[in-house]
């Protein structure tokens, strides 16, 4: 057993240059007899917790399955072998059970946001934003603020904003399917018509250019030019000097992504030192690229204003307690957390949804049945109010949320003084627990004997969603949730029922499998497709 663990844990090293392994080396020896073996005897909790032999005296277990792109997976295999409880790191406990929900991060139960958060903190001299501050009053803060930016009446004003990028990804795919026919009319028979393209790709195009128009008040041209590029501006603190530069801003936040998401594993003062290496240093400076995107579109709004009724305007509207607006710096460190939110999360689940669909044709037929029949009448891009009570489309939906799980790691909270019970086991203050997700998602005994399997029918069950619910979290949920969901699902609704009810698909590789790398989320890699107009869309 002490063999297969190291062995496992080596080879997530596979990567690493010669320098790194050994400045790996001397992290895990220092970290071993500076760091951990002292918290592992004190916290009583943790000891007959089971787990990999490295993640008993060391984080540096954990940050090696973040670093794999696979973590949400392994941790999964170790709840199936050990049980509920599992140790990820000396002083960090996986609970896999839906009754841990409540406890870990229901309201009013103290919890705070882990250290793990302060990697995702951006660069000086923005401050933390909604999603990254622990300080519990300053969260209620922020939140009051940005909450008023998502209540209902602000939704029904983005919709527009929505469907106008969704009219332009149909515009291009059109022209590309009548490239298609064309060539296929004029070649060799046989051809099928189909416009090979990664639907993935054109996913990243949509979101981003849909959080550009409802955030920023333009979008980032991605869907115009085919390209993954946006403006990025950005400071050097010691200087003072400007860039202004273009980027590949699917890639930086890729990258943001996966530094933040392993850096957070790791202790916080072995992170300095950690950045110094490789790959590291090449994710830090998506980190600072992603912050110079955010600044750029905040400082040309505060320069040139707008009369737009957007995601950013109401940031800059919204004022706390006191009746001050956000600064700068905090409106931009807000707007960076609306940029990342409302664009990763949106392309990796409608790109995951598509996918599904794809390779489970009865699926896919029984919602084109269902969007056939309800949008007769409907625009190419339909109203949400035409399609957000269409229940396989929602079943589709719900059913691609537990079984991708965009968001799928335990998201790791810190237990207040005097400590507390969950699933029967006592935290001492101090421990660090977090309910998987991705392992949540799969309870055969909430989601059934299949629920390893995708199946959008499971939703459509009697009594089925009130019995999921206690389950189901693919936006979190007490007081630190998604504030965002509502817009996202609106997005999803919009997208999905406007691409399957327009377009055939087929998967270049029928075989494929949909690869994913994990690194705060789940994303695919890629969806090598065929698209073409159905003979009956609209």
């Amino acid at each position: 057993m002490v063999e297969s663990d190291l062995v496992v844990a080596l080879r997530n090293l596979g990567t690493w240059s010669l320098s790194s392994l050994i400045n790996i080396v001397i992290t895990l020896a220092l970290a071993v007899a500076l760091a951990h073996v002292v918290p592992f005897l004190i916290n009583y909790s943790a000891i007959g917790v089971p787990g990999p032999l490295l993640a008993k005296f060391s984080d540096i277990w954990l940050v090696l399955q973040a670093k794999s792109g696979h973590r949400s997976e392994n941790v999964h295999v170790l709840h199936k072998k050990y049980g509920k409880f599992v140790r990820l790191a000396p002083n960090h406990i996986s609970v896999a059970d839906h009754e841990a929900l409540q406890p870990v991060y229901g309201h009013s139960t103290g919890t705070l946001k882990a250290p793990f958060y302060s990697a995702f903190v951006p660069p000086r001299p923005f401050p933390r934003g909604l999603f990254n501050t622990q300080d519990r009053a300053e969260h209620s803060r922020k939140r009051k603020i940005v909450s008023h930016t998502f209540a209902p009446r602000s939704i029904v004003q983005f919709e527009p904003f929505i469907r106008r990028e969704a009219h332009l990804l149909l515009e291009r795919w059109d022209e590309l399917s009548v490239q298609a026919e064309e060539e296929a009319a004029q070649g060799p028979r046989g051809l099928k018509g189909f416009a090979w393209i990664d639907v993935l790709e054109w996913m990243n195009f949509w979101a981003f250019d849909t959080i550009g128009t409802l955030a920023f008040g333009a979008a980032f041209g991605m869907l115009e030019t085919g390209k993954d590029r946006a403006r990025v501006e950005y400071e050097d603190p010691s200087t003072g000097k400007k860039t202004v530069d273009d980027c590949s801003a699917i890639k930086i936040i890729n990258e943001r992504g996966e530094y933040s998401g392993t850096m957070g594993c790791a202790p916080e003062w072995i992170r300095p030192y950690l950045a110094k290496l490789p790959w590291f240093a090449q994710r830090l400076k998506s980190v600072k690229a992603l912050t110079g995107i955010a600044l750029a579109r905040v400082n040309d709004r505060l320069l040139n204003g707008s009369e737009r009724e957007d995601l950013l305007a109401m940031l800059q509207a919204a004022k706390d307690e006191t009746g001050e607006p956000m600064g700068k710096m905090e409106l931009t460190a807000e707007a960076l957390t609306q940029l990342i939110a409302g664009s990763d999360t949106t392309s990796n689940t409608s790109c995951a949804i598509l996918y599904h669909l794809i390779t489970h044709p009865q699926a896919l037929n029984k919602l084109r049945a269902e969007l056939d029949s309800a949008l007769k009448d409907a625009e190419e891009v339909p109203l949400y109010s035409d399609v957000k009570e269409l229940p396989y489309l929602n079943a589709v939906i719900n059913e691609s949320l537990r079984y991708h799980s965009t968001s799928g790691i335990g998201l790791p909270r810190l237990i207040p003084a005097p400590g507390t019970h969950i699933c029967g086991k006592y935290f001492p203050a101090g421990s660090v627990v977090s309910v998987p997700a991705y392992t949540i998602h799969r309870d055969p005994k909430v989601f059934g004997a299949d629920a390893e399997e995708y199946s959008p029918d499971r939703w459509l069950a009697k009594g089925a969603a009130q019995r999921f619910e206690k389950s189901f979290i693919p936006f979190s949920i007490g007081p630190r949730a998604c504030v965002g969901r509502n817009v996202a699902l609106q997005e999803l609704a919009i997208i999905v029922a406007s691409l399957v009810r327009r377009y055939d698909f087929e998967l270049r590789d029928p075989g494929m499998h949909f690869d994913t790398a994990e690194g705060f989320l789940r994303k695919p890699l890629t969806l090598p497709a065929g698209i073409k107009r159905r003979t009956t869309a609209k």
